[in-house]
């Protein structure tokens, strides 16, 4: 999978997010995807179920906290 980014517009408070950081959690997200994808295909729903629900909402903890960094660096900056 590259990992190449060529040309992303970036509001200015949000300029020192690390794009890279980002894109790996979504690589680990759609990882958990195919690990659910598998289990319910093994007749395990509830555990299916059960890992989207947890890593989404881990997923969204960590880019909130790597979008309040960026603005905590943007503050400080400014």
């Amino acid at each position: 999978m590259s990992r190449k980014v060529k040309s992303v517009r970036v509001p200015l408070e949000l300029e020192t997010l690390n794009l890279s950081k980002l894109i790996r959690e979504f690589e680990n997200y759609l990882r958990d995807l195919e690990s659910a994808t598998l289990l319910k295909q093994e007749g395990n729903r509830e555990a299916a179920e059960a890992l989207i629900k947890t890593r989404q909402l881990d997923l969204g903890k960590r880019i909130a906290k790597m979008i309040w960094e960026a603005r905590v660096e943007y503050g400080k900056i400014k």
